[in-house]
């Protein structure tokens, strides 16, 4: 993953989350969750790196403002 901007945690609330998945599926599943509580970066295209298990994407989100059923 690339490194994190500053601006990305500049304030109380947001966060960068790095997840790891079994398959795009479930990365998927994970990222609409996350969009229906927080504000996020929404559902993002994930990738593999060579030698490591699964899938990865990075989300990221505002816990100050409600996601798409707040």
């Amino acid at each position: 993953m690339s490194h994190i901007d500053d601006v990305h945690v500049s304030e109380p609330g947001l966060v960068v989350l790095d997840v790891t998945a079994h398959d795009e599926a479930t990365a998927h599943t994970v990222m609409s969750a996350l969009e229906r509580s927080w504000a996020t970066s929404g559902v993002c295209p994930v990738h593999r790196e060579p030698g490591e298990p699964g899938v990865k994407v990075r989300i990221y989100a505002d816990l100050r403002r409600p996601g798409t059923t707040g």
